[in-house]
């Protein structure tokens, strides 16, 4: 009878912890509240396009000035212009974290850290790794600021998983990120990840990696993203090249949010970029990301992005092509679409930039997809949806988008800097000359595949509720229980 009666009590605790953390959980999905959201994302997006107009006129108006020669850098790119002016820019690095710019511009990465140096290119044990690699560097508790001093292909064994307060700076070398599982920012803040490839990312796991100096766990099998955010706030991805990858490209789930995605090239993959989890993930509706100057290129599909919940500022992009659609949607995200420039691929049936994903016109009417100042070329259109529009938004149109017409100027370093995507050739101090890298010329694409975002760990509720039915089991069918 005792055992019995020590049972009843650890039934009703377990009962009240899980009823606690379920009220809680509930109160979380009512306020969608992110830390770090935006309370007006439209001011954030004016913002941007008010640095954008800055940039462009100051550009102009020092093409006439003949005795600057500073004026031969700009490109009216505020991001760009922000650093890359600086002949010495190499001698603070760390400058970078200054230039950002939207949702994520507040991501500090290893800002304020001390530089580490990847000496090491192999990946050989996600548990132990050796100081010296990429893996060693991005798990530490520290900030730091993480680069390469040669060229360097970096094959993954398993996910790369980070801590916070991190930067990967590629600049002034090649390196290529590829293998298993790629990157994964999971409940993390402040990483800035800039110049680097990404590409031939494909599912790993159920195996243990660590993630932290003293800490290491069993992780469930990996989508193959190239970067998975995931609940995770002020991140900044900026001159990568990304393509090739099992599932997205860049997947942005669960509750992130502070995001800017700027200045890439993405190529040669189905199902591009996925922001949020799904439509019934309320906590979603906080997330808050911007897509800028970037290039969507060869051989794309589809989501580009294709969002779920949230605001998305998608501004000064070039859409080369996509196969299905450009941009899509489902769950009632907010979509502001600005100055970019669309060219529809030669399909008659594939013209409409936009998707409502398996939602009736009933419902998608009252969205807010909104398009300003967007160049629509080869048959392409955009179509625009939610009530009183033109009004609500007055305000934040009063800095009209007029960088539409030098989008090629925006846009034209997208990707990694130096490589053959812009030909700019060899703009660094370095030599990036080292042995063991991956030469500009490879281009060994392989197949496309589809993928779908899933979470990688269970849930605290759904712990709870299992150990409180294997207590019930146990209590019902023995009164030889020993309780510890």
């Amino acid at each position: 009878m005792a055992h019995r009666t020590a049972c009843i009590v650890v039934l009703y605790t377990l009962l009240l912890v899980t009823i606690a953390q379920e009220a809680s959980t509930t109160m979380v999905f009512q306020n969608v509240t992110l830390p770090g959201q935006h309370p007006s994302p439209d001011l954030v997006a004016q913002d941007l396009q008010r640095r954008v107009n800055v940039s462009i006129t100051r550009r102009q108006m020092l093409s006439y000035a003949t005795d600057d020669s500073s004026s031969s850098c700009l490109t009216g790119n505020p991001i760009d212009d922000c650093w890359r002016c600086d002949p010495n820019w190499h001698l603070n690095r760390q400058s970078l974290a200054d230039c950002g710019i939207g949702f994520g511009q507040y991501a500090l990465g290893g800002k304020g850290g001390r530089y580490y140096v990847v000496t090491d290119s192999s990946d050989n044990d996600p548990v132990n790794p050796r100081p010296g690699t990429l893996r060693w560097a991005v798990i530490q508790t520290e900030p730091l600021w993480i680069v390469f001093p040669t060229n360097m292909h970096i094959q993954l064994s398993q996910e790369l998983i980070f801590n916070s307060y991190k930067t990967l700076d590629g600049r002034g070398a090649n390196v290529h990120i590829t293998g298993g599982g790629c990157i994964t920012l999971q409940f993390i803040t402040n990483v800035i990840i800039h110049n680097i490839h990404i590409h031939h990312c494909y599912p790993s796991g159920n195996t243990n990696i660590r993630s932290s100096p003293t800490h290491y766990g069993y992780r469930t099998k990996s989508d193959g993203d190239g970067v998975s955010i995931f609940g995770s706030r002020d991140i900044w991805v900026d001159h990568c090249t990304l393509s090739h990858c099992k599932d997205g490209l860049v997947d942005v789930i669960m509750g992130s949010t502070g995001i800017t995605i700027s200045n890439n090239l993405f190529s040669h993959h189905d199902e591009v970029m996925l922001l949020g989890h799904s439509d019934d993930y309320l906590p979603d509706s906080g997330m808050q990301v911007t897509i800028a100057f970037n290039h969507f290129g060869e051989k794309l599909v589809q989501r580009m992005p294709r969002c779920r919940r949230g605001y998305i500022h998608v501004v000064n992009n070039v859409y080369s092509r996509w196969e299905m659609y450009a941009i899509g949607g489902s769950g009632n995200p907010t979509i502001n679409s600005q100055g970019n420039r669309y060219t529809a691929p030669s399909n008659p049936n594939a013209k409409e930039v936009t998707k409502r994903v398996d939602t009736p016109d009933q419902h998608w009417k009252g969205w807010n997809w909104r398009s300003e100042g967007d160049i629509l070329m080869n048959g392409a259109f955009f179509v625009a949806s939610g009530e009183g529009l033109e009004l609500k938004y007055e305000k934040a149109y009063s800095v009209e988008p007029k960088s539409a017409a030098l989008i090629d100027q925006l846009t034209m370093n997208a990707g990694v800097l130096g490589s053959r995507s812009n030909k700019l050739g060899k703009w660094t101090g370095g030599d990036g000359n080292g042995e063991g890298g991956v030469d500009d010329s490879e281009n060994d694409y392989g197949e496309d595949s589809d993928g779908s975002s899933k979470p990688n760990s269970m849930t605290l509720i759904s712990s709870l509720l299992f150990v409180l039915l294997s207590f019930m089991f146990l209590c019902s069918s023995s009164d030889q229980i020993v309780l510890l």
